[in-house]
């Protein structure tokens, strides 16, 4: 099965999952939440266009425009709303990744998809 990501499309985190649920989830009566976990759990193939699908390519358009736009501001701005007050997240790690991304050292939002992507050897990301 091929699907393309139209990169021009994401503008950040919410956007991005917009559009992934623009292309595996249009007949679906739900869509994926805003989660790294989440997009994991749909390359698995359980439901949405990647049901069954024993390979997938992932032909993804303008990619340098959605891996500037999932960078190191909207990375950062991710890592510190999930350590603003009242947040239930584990605040030790995000710590960490926030204080990782600050030095450097750390993976942007885009790196952390690109890991979920590679992380099944069915799906076949392509820049287009």
């Amino acid at each position: 099965m091929q699907l393309t990501i139209q990169g021009s499309s994401i503008q950040g985190i919410a956007s991005f999952y917009t559009e992934i649920n623009r292309l595996f989830m249009a007949d679906e009566e739900w869509q994926i939440a805003e989660s790294l976990d989440a997009l994991d759990d749909l390359l698995y193939g359980g439901f949405g266009a990647a049901k069954g699908a024993t390979a997938l390519e992932l032909i993804w358009r303008d990619m340098e425009f959605s891996r500037l736009s999932l960078g190191y501001e909207e990375t950062r701005r991710y890592y510190l709303e999930k350590l603003r007050p009242g947040s239930p997240f584990n605040k030790a790690l995000f710590s960490e990744k926030l204080k990782a991304l600050e030095t450097s050292e750390g993976k942007t939002y885009f790196d952390l998809v690109m890991d979920v992507f590679a992380s099944h050897p069915t799906v076949i990301v392509v820049p287009g």
